[in-house]
């Protein structure tokens, strides 16, 4: 899915929203433990009920290779039930030297040795360029880069001045040497709503990926103040809030209620800023 077909989907829909697919086997509703594979349930499931309302789905890799090979099957099952006009993202923060990058890449796009080849990856720049490119030799797929992130410790290194830059900044400005914005967005969270006029004027046609409204407290209405740009320009990202909305039988159609607040709202926003 290239860039003006992902803001087609945001028109189409009147949604730019990514469900975080992060579940955990102990935060289950109980009747799905009688299936073979109680996760791929839930997540199909979850799918079947919010696909319509929503432009991504983003499931963390880590809460699939925890569980082993069983895990990664859950993983490549969960990716062949996206519908095809879905934006999927693997949120798997790799990044290592140029060889290792290389299979990570094929790990998650090539569908011929790995049976997933999911439009994008979320991808880790401390290492530079030659940790980056492998993902961006893929035709069509894109790199996700951590920018900005919305835990409590990014202050630690990412805000950190350097040449009269922030940390942050340097990833951004360096890294769009790289790639254009066709195939690059950057991660920037949610819960750092004062930097994202900042972050319009180094990256106006980038498009980010945000984590961090719900559970960690972001604003939506925050966010998009200062976020949005002519081709929408955002993916909010919501997990716990919608995938753990019920732990009973009704835990999807709880999923969908909490998808359709948070798309209606993006409706309005759509419309305000003339993009719908």
């Amino acid at each position: 899915m290239n860039k003006q077909e992902l803001f087609e989907q945001i028109q189409k829909k009147k949604s730019f929203l990514c469900i975080g697919l992060d579940p955990v086997l102990d935060k289950l509703p109980k009747h799905l433990l009688k299936y073979n594979d109680p996760i791929l349930e839930f997540n199909k499931q979850l799918i079947d009920a919010t696909n319509d309302l929503c432009v991504a789905y983003k499931p963390n890799t880590a809460f699939y290779e925890s569980r082993g090979v069983k895990g990664w099957e859950t993983l490549v099952n969960t990716w062949k039930h996206f519908p095809k006009d879905v934006f999927t993202i693997a949120d798997a923060k790799r990044g290592d030297i140029g060889n290792t990058s290389a299979m990570y890449a094929e790990a998650f796009f090539k569908e011929e040795s790995s049976q997933m080849s999911f439009d994008s990856i979320t991808v880790a720049p401390y290492m530079g360029k030659d940790s980056v490119a492998p993902f961006l030799n893929h035709p069509n797929k894109w790199v996700i880069l951590l920018a900005l992130t919305s835990n409590s410790g990014s202050q630690d290194f990412q805000i950190k001045q350097s040449d009269n830059q922030k940390l942050y900044e340097q990833v951004i400005t360096t890294s769009q040497k790289w790639a254009t914005s066709d195939q690059m967005m950057y991660v920037v969270g949610a819960t750092k709503p004062e930097e994202f006029q900042n972050i319009r004027q180094l990256a106006p046609d980038h498009f980010l990926l945000v984590p961090g409204i719900g559970a960690q407290g972001g604003s939506l209405s925050a966010v998009c103040q200062n976020g949005l740009n002519s081709q929408c320009g955002l993916l909010i990202n919501s997990a716990r809030n919608i995938i753990y909305a019920s732990d009973g039988l009704d835990f999807a159609e709880k999923a969908r209620e909490e998808a359709l607040t948070l798309q209606q709202e993006m409706e309005q926003i759509l419309i305000t800023a003339k993009l719908i």
